[in-house]
């Protein structure tokens, strides 16, 4: 398990001081809106751990995606098939792009090295108010900015109404790091593993990534973990898992922004939520840099940022649609759309669609295009 390096004794100085912008939380979403601020003002990143310390997902993204950024010395290995396992069939999907595992504190440091904010270690608390000004509350102090970002996870710590597992809308997923090697990236949809969710195999040139995720939170994924990975003849070593949000929530409220799985960024289904995190991060970070370059309003941003994020509610919803129905399909039934859905041209088809939800390009765009917008979501 990490452990934590949050700062003691005398490196513990109180923490104080007033921000164009603060960012709570330096993972994937952090980072990326603190790379889309990089020049543009004061801004500071907090998180509970150092910069890429605290590893919680199998870490795999399209390879475009970490093209767009300049990621791509953290890849460690790429895939262009998807090998799909259920209890009476075996389908290889070939991909319309590559799919790759990466090294989580190499990306972190590189994504880091794209901007220019304090980063401090402090373990956030709540929020309050300081005059016009959001009051972010840790346990070495309070900071204060107009602009604050909740990017700290699914717990969606300064909002006004958090999340309890396991009655909540997430899933739990855990998985192991053995040594080892293949050269196939693999999921199991099989009942006797997981009654509703999957497992999968990661191989990420040293080691392999093998786990379960659950979308019942009240099914505990340990025991099937480990009876994957001793079906794949590997060591149940090196532990890590997290709760993973399938529900899309509101990325405002009246003062506050919300990002990555703090509003439930992460796709149903497929539980992907690094793309998605770096995509909405990319967005977010472009509309506060149009208010700290003085072309928008704080209650513009809010309202821009959160209809670009409710227009992708409708996808969410057909995902989250797919998750419940897999689950129902008879095992044969399953084995028999599985084996049809592997053709190239539906493949094709089908990811190219998925990749649209988040397209790679996105992060090459100069500026945030208008969303539509459509009816809010429920809070």
């Amino acid at each position: 398990m990490p452990i934590r390096r949050t700062k003691r004794g005398a490196e513990r100085s109180p923490l104080g001081g007033d921000y164009d912008v603060v960012v709570c939380g330096a993972s994937f979403a952090g980072l990326a809106v603190a790379r889309e601020l990089a020049g543009a003002g004061r801004v500071l990143l907090l998180d509970r751990y150092e910069i890429g310390e605290r590893q919680t997902s199998a870490c795999a993204a399209p390879t475009e995606w970490l093209t767009a950024l300049g990621l791509e010395p953290s890849i460690r290995q790429t895939f262009g098939k998807l090998v799909v396992h259920t209890p009476h069939s075996t389908a290889r999907f070939p991909l319309p792009w590559t799919f790759s595992t990466f090294d989580y504190p190499e990306l972190c440091a590189l994504l880091d090295d794209q901007n220019d904010a304090d980063f401090e270690t402090a373990k956030v608390e709540r929020r309050g108010r300081a005059g016009d000004a959001v009051e972010v509350h840790t346990d070495r102090g309070a900071v204060a900015a107009p602009l604050v970002v909740d990017a700290l996870g699914w717990r969606r710590v300064l909002s006004r109404a958090g999340y309890q597992p396991p009655d909540a809308p997430l899933s739990r997923g855990l998985e192991v790091h053995p040594p080892g090697a293949s050269g196939e990236l693999e999921i199991w949809i099989d009942r006797s593993l997981v009654p509703a969710g999957y497992g999968w195999s990661f191989p990420a040139r040293d080691e392999v990534r093998v786990g379960v995720g659950s979308f019942d939170p009240h099914y505990h994924v340990k025991d099937p973990t480990v009876d994957l990975a001793a079906r794949l003849r590997r060591e149940a070593v090196r532990y890590q898992g997290n709760w993973i949000p399938h529900k899309l929530r509101r990325a405002v409220d009246d003062e506050m922004f919300f990002a990555g799985d703090s509003a439930g960024h992460c796709l149903p289904l497929t539980a992907e939520g690094i793309r998605t995190a770096l995509y909405f991060g990319i967005a977010l970070g472009r509309e506060l840099r149009e208010v700290l370059e003085g072309r928008a309003t704080r209650a513009e941003a809010l309202r821009r940022y959160g209809a670009f994020s409710d227009d992708h509610e409708r996808k969410f919803r057909w995902m989250l649609r797919a998750q419940r129905a897999v689950p129902r399909m008879p095992p044969r039934l399953l084995a028999l759309a599985t084996r049809g859905m592997a053709s190239r041209a539906f493949t094709h088809w089908a990811f190219g669609h998925y990749l649209r939800i988040a397209p790679p390009e996105f992060a090459r765009a100069a500026r945030l295009p208008a969303a539509p917008v459509e009816e809010p979501l429920a809070a």
